[in-house]
């Protein structure tokens, strides 16, 4: 069981201040990297519930008429910057497709710092709930921090200065933002049915309301999806806390995953390159 440890422990010995791209990778990719990815899954979801995100989105087809495309691409671009390194040659790269591709697009720089945040925050709420282990703080400032000097290299302009701030200010931006709206409702109706189709389809049913059930209240509401049997989130919940006990058990990872291996990427079966992920029309 010791072992099971040994690389909290040694994280614990990190400076986030300087080695926040080592500690947060380690965290997606070693210590909790389903759930990292799960939860960044429900990030992205998380922004379609803003209306000016979601009419873009709407607008532009992508999220609708090519679901598991857009899917892959951004969980591939994502993790290019971060398995390779923000300042790396390919993460670079990475993120220079990444505002290539959005250049073409009038999108606010509150957008932009709100969906930074849904990076931050879903899965920090998400591993402090259902994590095998709780977090470390040096693991919560290096996520700030990584997603921090993401934000920069985007552009992206008045990131508030520390987590706790941070924190304030997306939820008081939800607060004010989210709402119903059928750019909203057509853009997760179309993502929900993307998760749905990566498992055997007499499920559909039990899996559309159980996405329901992993959503809160007002972001079930800005979509316009009904509220899950009062039973279902409790077992949602009551499985997922089970699925963490159980992992608690198991030996550490031998290597990091990832999300180019992912069975749920499947966009690109001969392989990729940065220049094919996004709208062609980025260039």
């Amino acid at each position: 069981m010791r072992a099971r440890f040994e690389v909290r422990d040694r994280l614990a010995l990190l400076d986030p201040a300087v080695d926040y791209q080592e500690i947060y990778r380690t965290t997606a990719t070693v210590e909790f990297p389903w759930d990292v990815t799960r939860a960044l899954e429900l990030a992205l979801y998380r922004t379609f519930a803003i209306p000016s995100i979601a009419a873009l989105l709407d607008q532009t087809g992508e999220f609708r008429l090519r679901t598991q495309k857009r899917y892959d691409d951004t969980a591939l671009l994502l993790a290019h910057a971060l398995e390779a390194g923000l300042e790396s040659a390919e993460g670079k790269a990475a993120v220079s497709r990444i505002n290539r591709i959005h250049a073409r697009f009038e999108i606010s720089n509150d957008d932009y710092l709100y969906t930074l945040g849904t990076f931050v925050f879903v899965p920090l709420r998400w591993l402090d709930r259902w994590g095998w282990r709780p977090l470390l703080a040096v693991e919560r400032e290096a996520a700030f921090r990584y997603y921090e000097r993401l934000g920069t290299l985007m552009g992206i302009r008045e990131i508030p200065a520390s987590l706790r701030e941070f924190e304030e200010w997306f939820d008081a931006y939800e607060r004010d933002h989210v709402r119903y709206g059928e750019p909203q409702e057509r853009t997760a109706a179309a993502t929900r049915e993307l998760f749905v189709s990566w498992f055997p389809g007499v499920l559909a049913p039990a899996l559309r309301v159980g996405v329901n059930a992993l959503l809160d209240g007002p972001i079930r509401s800005a979509f316009g999806f009904p509220a899950p049997p009062r039973w279902l989130p409790v077992a949602a919940d009551l499985g997922l806390r089970g699925r963490a006990r159980v992992e608690r058990m198991l030996p550490p990872r031998a290597r990091p995953a990832s999300t180019q291996d992912s069975v749920l990427i499947k966009s690109y079966p001969n392989g990729h390159t940065l220049e094919d992920l996004g709208p062609t029309a980025a260039g």
